[in-house]
Formats: structure tokens, C-alpha cells, sequence
């Protein structure tokens, strides 16, 4: 998305709103350097202290990180995922447990409300996941296998409860790839399957979906307790 001259009226807003923009819709990936002070001024038409104040106010919320002498990244790609990483940083307990408490929920509703196109979904996204177990693509395995729970929250039709989900969609796919490194005595990811929950789901027993959802998370958090 090609960065646009702002107006006059409320130019740190307008910039704000311009940045975030880039970050949410992919333009600068998570991790990625954005653009230089200097280049966003040429592009966006504005002074350099509308583009300081603009900067500053999306690393507060924590979607940017200024790294003095070296320029800015991008951290997060919403304001609920820059907040749940400064709050949880490295505690992947804190981290399983909060999945825990929306995931259960969340398969509980899809039982009940999917469509057969989400269920069709989600038995493709285990077809990728399993894919990239076997081939070793740990990070795929990662990004697929959190896509796989995002959409059986979608699947539930509560939009508060996705849009607080896809907020964490980092995290999620951080605890995955954590999990991961902690395999006893292995360099591969455990092998956690989610076919019960995806059949608890095309079954309509959300009991059924919840206690998947519930009991894979447990043995996570059994896993990180005995590492």
C-alpha cells in the first residue's frame, strides 16, 4: 500500500493511521525495518516531528520498536498483540494459559456454530500442518498450526472473542514454536494432533470440542512444568 500526503487538519492522527495501516495490512512484516524518519517525511508530506510523534505513539501500544541507532521495527501487528507481549515477554505459562481460557470457549462455539465450509477449512489447514510437521518446516508448522485455532475461533461466529484471538496471533505462533524446543530429547516439534478437535467440531459436540481444546493445552503446560 503506497503511502499517501496527509491532509492538514489532525496530521499525527492521519500518520498514525497511515502507519498502522501499512503494518496490519503486511506492508512492513513483523520484524522489518520501516522506513527512515526521513523517507517517511518525503512520502507522507508532513514535518519530522508529525512523523516523531506519529512513531512514538505506535510504539507505546507496542506495534513499533525504536532501536536507537539502528532505526524502527515493527513489533506487533495489532495494539492487543504489541500489549500481550510486553505483559507476557517470555512466560510461556502465562501464555498457554490465556489460550487456554479462549480456546476452550472458542471450540465450544464453533461445535455449535460452524458452517461445512469451516469445517472443510479446518481439515485442510491439518492436511498443511501435517505437511510441514513431516517436512521439518518448523516455522511453517508454526504459522500453520496457530492459523489452524484462529479459524476454529472464526468458526464460532463471535466476533469479539476472534478479533481478541487474531490480537494474539503472534504469541499463539511464538508458544507454538516454544513448545516446540521443548520436546524431550528431540529436535522436532510434538506431536500434538488436533484431528479429535476438528471431528468434535464437524460433529457438533461442543463438550467434546472443548475437552480437545482444554486437553492438548494441558499437556503443553505439563510439557513447559517437567522441562
Amino acid at each position: 500500500m503506497p503511502l499517501a500526503t496527509t491532509r492538514r487538519a489532525g496530521l499525527v492522527d492521519q500518520v498514525i493511521e497511515q502507519l498502522r495501516t501499512a503494518v496490519t495490512q503486511g506492508e512492513w512484516p513483523i520484524g522489518e525495518r520501516i522506513p527512515t524518519e526521513a523517507e517517511l517525511v518525503e512520502q507522507l508530506g508532513v514535518g519530522r516531528n508529525t512523523v516523531r510523534e506519529a512513531v512514538r505513539a505506535l510504539a507505546h501500544t507496542g506495534l513499533l520498536e525504536v532501536r536507537q541507532g539502528d532505526g524502527t521495527y515493527v513489533r506487533a501487528t495489532s495494539e492487543v498483540s504489541g500489549a500481550i507481549r510486553r505483559l507476557c515477554g517470555s512466560e510461556l505459562r502465562e501464555v498457554l494459559q490465556v489460550r487456554r481460557t479462549l480456546e476452550v470457549e472458542g471450540a465450544r462455539l464453533a461445535a455449535a456454530e460452524r458452517t461445512e465450509e469451516e469445517v472443510a477449512d479446518l481439515r485442510a489447514l491439518l492436511v498443511r500442518r501435517e505437511t510441514d510437521l513431516r517436512a521439518g518446516r518448523w516455522q511453517d508448522f508454526a504459522r500453520t498450526d496457530a492459523e489452524f485455532h484462529c479459524a476454529v475461533v472464526a468458526a464460532g461466529h463471535n466476533r469479539l472473542l476472534t478479533e481478541l484471538y487474531r490480537g494474539l496471533t503472534e504469541v499463539i505462533a511464538a508458544s507454538i514454536a516454544t513448545t516446540a524446543s521443548i520436546a524431550p530429547g528431540a529436535d522436532h516439534v510434538p506431536e500434538i494432533g488436533h484431528e479429535g478437535l476438528a471431528e468434535a467440531i464437524a460433529d457438533r459436540d461442543p463438550d467434546r470440542a472443548a475437552a480437545e481444546a482444554c486437553g492438548f493445552l494441558d499437556e503443553l503446560l505439563e510439557r513447559i512444568e517437567s522441562a
